[in-house]
Protein backbone atom coordinates (compact mmCIF):
# COMPACT_ATOMS: atom_id res chain seq x y z
CA UNK A 1 0.00 0.00 0.00
CA UNK A 2 3.04 2.38 0.64
CA UNK A 3 4.60 1.92 -2.81
CA UNK A 4 1.44 2.96 -4.31
CA UNK A 5 1.13 6.03 -1.95
CA UNK A 6 4.58 7.03 -3.15
CA UNK A 7 3.39 7.24 -6.68
CA UNK A 8 0.17 8.91 -6.39
CA UNK A 9 1.84 11.58 -4.16
CA UNK A 10 5.12 12.15 -6.10
CA UNK A 11 2.54 12.59 -9.26
CA UNK A 12 1.17 15.39 -7.89
CA UNK A 13 1.99 19.18 -8.77
CA UNK A 14 0.48 20.84 -5.80
CA UNK A 15 -0.70 19.13 -2.76
CA UNK A 16 -2.45 21.23 -0.29
CA UNK A 17 -2.39 20.27 3.14
CA UNK A 18 -4.98 22.24 5.94
CA UNK A 19 -3.64 20.62 9.05
CA UNK A 20 -2.51 21.70 12.24
CA UNK A 21 -0.92 21.11 15.95
CA UNK A 22 -3.82 18.39 17.86
CA UNK A 23 -2.96 16.56 19.43
CA UNK A 24 16.05 -8.05 25.37
CA UNK A 25 17.91 -6.94 22.88
CA UNK A 26 18.10 -9.67 19.72
CA UNK A 27 19.92 -10.31 16.90
CA UNK A 28 23.36 -11.74 15.93
CA UNK A 29 26.05 -11.87 19.33
CA UNK A 30 28.31 -9.51 17.51
CA UNK A 31 25.86 -7.07 17.32
CA UNK A 32 27.04 -3.83 19.74
CA UNK A 33 23.42 -2.90 21.44
CA UNK A 34 24.84 0.60 22.44
CA UNK A 35 25.14 1.71 18.72
CA UNK A 36 21.57 1.38 17.04
CA UNK A 37 22.32 2.59 13.32
CA UNK A 38 20.31 5.99 11.78
CA UNK A 39 19.48 5.29 8.46
CA UNK A 40 17.25 6.89 5.97
CA UNK A 41 13.88 4.95 5.61
CA UNK A 42 13.53 2.76 2.20
CA UNK A 43 11.02 5.23 0.22
CA UNK A 44 13.70 8.05 1.23
CA UNK A 45 11.25 10.02 3.40
CA UNK A 46 11.81 9.34 7.06
CA UNK A 47 14.66 9.12 9.21
CA UNK A 48 15.12 5.54 11.07
CA UNK A 49 16.66 5.45 14.49
CA UNK A 50 17.15 1.85 15.77
CA UNK A 51 17.68 -1.64 14.26
CA UNK A 52 15.84 -2.98 11.43
CA UNK A 53 15.15 -6.39 13.75
CA UNK A 54 13.95 -4.65 16.93
CA UNK A 55 10.43 -6.21 18.32
CA UNK A 56 8.75 -3.25 18.28
CA UNK A 57 8.67 -0.22 14.97
CA UNK A 58 6.57 3.10 15.07
CA UNK A 59 6.41 6.06 12.95
CA UNK A 60 6.50 9.55 14.49
CA UNK A 61 4.87 12.22 12.34
CA UNK A 62 6.20 15.66 13.12
CA UNK A 63 6.47 19.27 12.97
CA UNK A 64 9.61 21.33 13.83
CA UNK A 65 7.25 24.11 15.29
CA UNK A 66 4.51 22.01 16.71
CA UNK A 67 4.40 22.74 20.63
CA UNK A 68 2.37 19.61 20.84
CA UNK A 69 5.49 17.88 19.07
CA UNK A 70 7.85 19.46 22.01
CA UNK A 71 5.72 18.23 24.32
CA UNK A 72 5.98 14.85 23.30
CA UNK A 73 9.81 15.26 23.01
CA UNK A 74 10.02 16.49 26.95
CA UNK A 75 7.58 14.08 28.21
CA UNK A 76 9.04 10.34 26.25
CA UNK A 77 12.20 11.50 24.57
CA UNK A 78 14.45 10.03 27.71
CA UNK A 79 12.45 6.54 27.12
CA UNK A 80 12.71 6.75 23.64
CA UNK A 81 16.27 7.38 23.67
CA UNK A 82 16.56 4.46 26.33
CA UNK A 83 14.38 1.94 24.24
CA UNK A 84 16.43 2.56 20.93
CA UNK A 85 19.68 2.08 22.65
CA UNK A 86 18.73 -1.44 24.41
CA UNK A 87 17.52 -2.67 20.94
CA UNK A 88 13.92 -2.66 21.65
CA UNK A 89 12.20 0.14 19.89
CA UNK A 90 12.86 1.35 16.21
CA UNK A 91 11.86 4.62 15.51
CA UNK A 92 10.64 6.51 12.21
CA UNK A 93 10.35 9.91 12.24
CA UNK A 94 8.72 11.83 9.62
CA UNK A 95 8.40 15.39 9.35
CA UNK A 96 6.29 17.74 8.35
CA UNK A 97 6.11 21.54 7.26
CA UNK A 98 2.56 22.84 6.73
CA UNK A 99 3.50 25.82 9.71
CA UNK A 100 5.80 27.24 7.50
CA UNK A 101 5.17 30.20 5.60
CA UNK A 102 8.17 30.67 3.28
CA UNK A 103 9.57 27.84 1.28
CA UNK A 104 12.93 27.69 3.18
CA UNK A 105 11.51 28.27 6.59
CA UNK A 106 12.07 26.96 10.04
CA UNK A 107 10.41 23.57 9.73
CA UNK A 108 11.98 22.80 5.99
CA UNK A 109 15.38 23.49 7.62
CA UNK A 110 14.93 21.41 10.65
CA UNK A 111 13.56 18.77 9.07
CA UNK A 112 16.57 18.86 6.53
CA UNK A 113 18.78 18.37 9.09
CA UNK A 114 17.50 15.64 10.19
CA UNK A 115 18.40 13.93 6.99
CA UNK A 116 21.88 15.25 7.22
CA UNK A 117 21.98 13.76 10.21
CA UNK A 118 21.52 9.96 9.31
CA UNK A 119 25.63 9.75 7.97
CA UNK A 120 26.09 6.10 8.78
CA UNK A 121 28.55 7.58 12.07
CA UNK A 122 25.55 8.79 13.87
CA UNK A 123 23.67 6.54 16.57
CA UNK A 124 20.25 5.98 17.13
CA UNK A 125 20.57 7.09 20.70
CA UNK A 126 22.32 10.07 20.14
CA UNK A 127 20.01 11.22 16.82
CA UNK A 128 17.04 11.07 19.17
CA UNK A 129 19.13 12.98 21.68
CA UNK A 130 19.18 15.71 18.26
CA UNK A 131 15.53 15.36 17.74
CA UNK A 132 15.28 16.47 21.78
CA UNK A 133 17.11 19.27 21.27
CA UNK A 134 15.62 20.48 18.17
CA UNK A 135 11.90 20.66 19.47
CA UNK A 136 13.57 21.89 22.69
CA UNK A 137 14.39 24.90 21.14
CA UNK A 138 11.61 26.12 19.07
CA UNK A 139 11.09 29.11 17.39
CA UNK A 140 6.80 28.88 16.19
CA UNK A 141 6.35 31.45 13.42
CA UNK A 142 10.31 32.89 13.60
CA UNK A 143 12.76 31.54 11.75
CA UNK A 144 14.44 28.84 14.22
CA UNK A 145 18.15 27.78 14.43
CA UNK A 146 20.79 28.29 12.25
CA UNK A 147 22.61 26.05 10.74
CA UNK A 148 25.31 26.75 13.26
CA UNK A 149 22.73 26.53 16.19
CA UNK A 150 21.49 23.28 15.02
CA UNK A 151 25.21 21.97 14.70
CA UNK A 152 25.76 23.00 18.64
CA UNK A 153 22.78 20.75 19.31
CA UNK A 154 24.04 18.24 17.12
CA UNK A 155 27.13 17.97 19.38
CA UNK A 156 25.39 18.38 22.51
CA UNK A 157 23.48 15.32 21.33
CA UNK A 158 26.86 13.51 21.46
CA UNK A 159 27.05 13.31 17.62
CA UNK A 160 29.51 12.39 15.41
CA UNK A 161 32.35 15.49 14.12
CA UNK A 162 30.96 13.93 10.53
CA UNK A 163 27.62 14.68 11.24
CA UNK A 164 27.69 18.01 12.96
CA UNK A 165 29.50 19.38 9.81
CA UNK A 166 27.38 18.11 7.55
CA UNK A 167 24.83 20.11 9.47
CA UNK A 168 26.27 23.20 10.21
CA UNK A 169 27.27 23.66 6.49
CA UNK A 170 23.35 22.78 5.74
CA UNK A 171 23.51 21.13 2.24
CA UNK A 172 20.47 19.88 1.13
CA UNK A 173 19.71 16.41 1.96
CA UNK A 174 16.37 15.30 0.74
CA UNK A 175 13.55 17.22 -1.72
CA UNK A 176 11.53 18.69 1.15
CA UNK A 177 8.22 18.60 -1.09
CA UNK A 178 8.30 15.53 -2.17
CA UNK A 179 8.92 14.60 1.99
CA UNK A 180 6.02 17.09 2.97
CA UNK A 181 4.12 15.52 0.17
CA UNK A 182 4.66 11.37 0.91
CA UNK A 183 4.44 11.67 4.60
CA UNK A 184 1.01 14.05 5.04
CA UNK A 185 -0.47 10.97 2.17
CA UNK A 186 1.06 8.06 5.03
CA UNK A 187 -0.39 10.44 7.70
CA UNK A 188 -3.83 10.68 5.83
CA UNK A 189 -4.02 6.85 4.99
CA UNK A 190 -3.46 6.33 8.60
CA UNK A 191 -6.35 8.60 9.56
CA UNK A 192 -8.00 10.73 6.87
CA UNK A 193 -10.08 13.07 9.78
CA UNK A 194 -7.13 13.20 12.51
CA UNK A 195 -4.00 14.18 10.44
CA UNK A 196 -2.51 16.76 13.01
CA UNK A 197 0.83 16.23 14.62
CA UNK A 198 2.07 14.52 16.53
CA UNK A 199 1.09 11.24 15.36
CA UNK A 200 2.81 8.11 16.49
CA UNK A 201 1.59 4.85 14.63
CA UNK A 202 2.62 1.46 15.66
CA UNK A 203 3.99 -0.49 12.80
CA UNK A 204 4.41 -3.94 13.76
CA UNK A 205 0.63 -3.95 14.78
CA UNK A 206 -0.63 -1.60 12.01
CA UNK A 207 -2.82 0.93 14.32
CA UNK A 208 -2.62 4.17 15.61
CA UNK A 209 -1.20 5.05 19.67
CA UNK A 210 -2.90 6.72 22.16
CA UNK A 211 -0.29 9.00 23.20
CA UNK A 212 -2.59 10.54 25.98
CA UNK A 213 -1.69 7.82 27.90
CA UNK A 214 0.89 8.47 30.31
CA UNK A 215 1.84 4.87 29.64
CA UNK A 216 1.55 4.08 26.26
CA UNK A 217 4.90 3.69 25.80
CA UNK A 218 6.09 1.55 28.61
CA UNK A 219 2.60 -0.54 27.30
CA UNK A 220 4.18 -0.26 23.97
CA UNK A 221 7.75 -2.49 24.47
CA UNK A 222 5.98 -4.83 26.89
CA UNK A 223 3.20 -5.69 24.83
Amino acid sequence: MRKSVAVLALALTVLLVAVGCTRQVGGAAQRDPAHPPVTVSEDGYGVVAGFDDAPVSIEIFTEPQCTHCADLQADFGDQLAYYIGVGQLSVTYRPLIFLDEERDGHSARVSNALFLAADGETTGTQFQRFVEELWANQDPGGRGPSDDEMADMARSAGMPESAVRRIAVGGSAVNIADMDAINFEYLYEIDNLNTGTPTVYNLTADKRLDIYDDDWLLKLVQS
